[in-house]
């Protein structure tokens, strides 16, 4: 494709994605259906100079002003997935020379947000929580993610996916911390094979298996995950089940469920029971109350935990919307509990790195329902023989430890999430 056509459709999808109205996977998506003439270089190229102008927003509309012609055309310069050679070949004398004097400035020459590009709302709570680890977390943030497999238990062996993926060309390493896990490094066809029609794999980072492990669900018991959406995680549960007893998959969504079932086809699961609820206190619910062994709460929240994947949400979120969600994290939670059986566990998960959506919501919970215990997740995953599982948590209430993920210090999306056992 001429670098010039190239770069007007970069721009141009810049123009879509920066409205803000739909997630930007969504966005790209849909710009790749409707342009179904374009390459996967063609497609790499378009995507990923889409994600570089989210991760740096604050920055490139720093320097845009200073060049010329429309504003999205400048931000798919400043971003563009490519060698600049070759996108030069697109550009005006004009802007060449604008371009030579952007590529020129330093990080040591930019104000702190600049370097940053984080919304000023979110920078405090992180520096409140990470003090000189904030700077490793945006430098982390402004990279893109690794491709995290699970292996499904139930039909294959960890090493024997990755041999079997190594003579398909792909590089996977064992994840340090799931015993499920693979990691690769660029963005391969896995849908064409065979491990993957198969159901011997699945796309979930790493940070999502572990939240299954902790539930740590057992051959015939009865497990709700409460808030499933697209059942990743109800997927590795139904796994460490051995595909026995009932696991209910809930949610309020009957669209996000559907994204379940050729999944479920895949994986050789016949134990999973999606059901689309209402609500919270819809009528499923609370007919399963006192009957549950375990509960997974997967909780809506901001999703900040993953910018690596998804940069548009630090631009598409806000404190308002946060405290929406905490209002439903609060009582998502607490009918979740009702389901539980004298002795059961519970846990609580969120992929967000804020403190009010994770332990604050957990300490509440805590202190209003004296009759569950809070339990220690580095003790539960060090007991599944989880290498440096200590390492994965910070200290709670009463020293206990909530699983703490972030991506420059576990290479996993930020994850938090806090277990109990109902004592009576």
């Amino acid at each position: 494709m001429h670098p010039k056509v190239l770069l007007d459709a970069c721009a141009e999808l810049v123009r879509l994605t920066l409205t803000f109205e739909h997630p930007a996977d969504a966005v790209v998506s849909r710009f790749f259906r409707d342009n179904r003439g374009l390459g996967p270089r063609e497609r790499a190229t378009l995507a990923e100079t889409v994600y570089t102008v989210l991760r740096k927003k604050l920055l490139f509309d720093h320097m845009a002003p200073s060049g010329s012609g429309p504003k999205e055309r400048r931000l798919a310069i400043l971003g563009f997935y490519g060698p600049r050679d070759f996108l030069k070949g697109a550009l005006t004398d004009q802007e060449k020379n604008w371009l030579d004097q952007c590529d020129a400035v330093t990080v040591d020459d930019l104000m702190e947000r600049h370097r940053h590009n984080v919304p000023e709302w979110l920078v405090k709570p992180l520096k409140d929580q990470l003090g000189d680890g904030f700077w490793p977390l945006v430098g982390s943030l402004a990279q893109s993610a690794p491709l995290d497999l699970r292996v499904n238990a139930l039909k294959d062996k960890r090493a024997d996916v990755q041999k079997e993926l190594a003579k398909a060309g792909i590089k996977a390493l064992p994840t340090p911390y799931s015993p499920w896990g693979l990691r690769i490094d660029d963005k391969p066809a896995l849908t064409k094979l065979d491990a993957f029609t198969r159901g011997a794999i699945e796309v979930q980072d790493e940070g999502s298996q572990l939240l299954a492990l902790l539930l740590d669900a057992k051959r015939g018991e009865m497990v709700v995950d409460f808030c499933a959406g697209a059942g990743g995680k109800t997927l590795a549960v139904g796994a460490t089940m051995r595909n026995t007893g009932r696991l209910y998959a809930f949610d309020v969504s009957g669209h996000r469920l559907d994204a379940l079932k050729p999944r479920l086809a895949r994986s050789g699961l016949s134990n999973v029971h999606p059901a689309a609820i209402a609500h919270e206190r819809d009528d499923r619910v609370k007919r399963l109350a006192g009957k549950i062994d375990r509960v997974l709460v997967d909780a809506p929240c901001s999703g900040l935990g993953t910018l690596r994947r998804n940069p548009d949400l630090k631009w598409r979120q806000s404190p308002k919307a946060v405290e929406e969600l905490t209002a439903k994290q609060t009582s998502i939670l607490a009918s979740a509990a009702r389901l539980l059986k004298p002795g059961g566990r519970l846990v609580y998960a969120t992929c967000s790195i804020l403190p009010e959506e994770n332990e604050a919501i957990a300490e509440a919970f805590s202190a209003a329902h004296p009759d569950f215990e809070l339990l220690d997740a580095g003790e539960l995953l060090a007991q599944l023989k989880v290498e440096g599982a200590q390492g994965l948590c910070s200290g709670g209430a009463s020293g206990s430890g909530y699983l703490r993920l972030w991506p420059h210090v576990h290479q996993t999306d930020g994850f938090f999430a806090a277990v109990w056992t109902r004592k009576r």
